[in-house]
């Protein structure tokens, strides 16, 4: 007679004891928020938009109808004429061109030289380092208002007045800027790349050309469109230095508008609407690759 051995049960293996992730969670896998993540984004988008979105409904009507309690919530029809308007006596085509100049110099000289600057300070070793970078932290912590005596005198002395160069010389540096290079490329840029290049004969200025300037190119992208941007919101300043029939900034030009003993605030709103535009298309061209290079560069550091 046989018998049968049945045999022992074995023991599952610890791996297969512990829960298992979700495909979303896995790598590769894509994560997507539940309704309450996405409630939450909806109303900061909406939040967010509703500054813009009531400019341009302030734009469409009269100032008449703007003065009445409670102010409209939905476009009137006037939004184009007012436009017009508004182009016509601000001067707004010359004011964006000079903005343009004024803005992009400023961009991309902070770029390159916040870069060179963020270099030296993360990288090379120097007498005094350390020192002068917290003197460069130092100066954010100083307010700009504070200079702004001084530097009028030094521009009248210059004889720049009403000139587009008393607005771009003062701002071609930026302390942020060497900071926000500084801290990225202390991350981003190894040691050993810098080596290697010194090792194959590289000088200083090939290393920057050819090592530094690739691999901070996200954090360039980043910065040149913050500095872009609050250089071409800048007000204070060019509003001390030039004049609005001379060679006006948007700010400037839009600051002329509505003048009057009752201001017309459905001009000033339009011509607002119409210096915000730019800003709008420059990040809609650009915002997918300024997004994509700090992604690449978060995912290569």
């Amino acid at each position: 007679m046989t018998t049968t051995v049945t045999p022992p049960e074995t023991t599952p293996a610890k791996e297969s004891r512990r829960p298992r992730l979700p495909k979303s969670a896995r790598a590769g896998g894509t994560l997507h928020g539940g309704p309450i993540a996405y409630a939450i984004l909806i109303v900061f988008t909406l939040v967010s938009l509703f500054p813009l979105v009531w400019t341009a409904i302030a734009a469409s009507r009269d100032n008449q109808r703007l003065a009445q309690n409670p102010p409209p919530f939905w476009f009137g029809s006037n939004l184009f004429k007012n436009l017009e308007i508004a182009w016509e006596d601000a001067n707004l085509g010359e004011a964006f061109l000079n903005t343009t100049i004024v803005a992009g110099t400023s961009a991309v000289t902070i770029v390159v030289l916040s870069t060179i600057a963020g270099f030296a300070f993360a990288k090379l070793r120097f007498k005094g380092r350390n020192a002068l970078m917290l003197i460069v932290i130092g100066t954010m912590m100083v307010p700009p208002q504070l200079s702004i005596i001084p530097l009028y005198m030094m521009v009248a002395k210059l004889d720049w007045s009403d000139q587009l160069q008393a607005v771009i010389f003062p701002s071609l540096v930026s302390a942020f800027g060497v900071f926000f290079m500084r801290q990225y490329l202390l991350q981003a840029l190894p040691d050993e790349v810098i080596e290697a290049a010194r090792v194959d004969g590289a000088s200083s200025w090939r290393v920057v050309w050819h090592v530094v300037f690739p691999a901070a190119r996200p954090a360039m992208a980043v910065l040149g469109m913050l500095m872009f941007v609050q250089t071409w919101n800048d007000f204070l300043w060019p509003f001390l230095v030039l004049t609005q029939t001379g060679n006006p900034t948007v700010q400037v030009a839009v600051a002329g508008l509505g003048r009057g003993y009752t201001p017309d605030q459905s001009l000033i709103m339009a011509g607002a609407l119409l210096g915000t535009l730019p800003l709008l298309l420059v990040f809609t061209i650009f915002g997918k690759q300024i997004v994509g290079g700090i992604m690449q560069g978060a995912v290569k550091g």
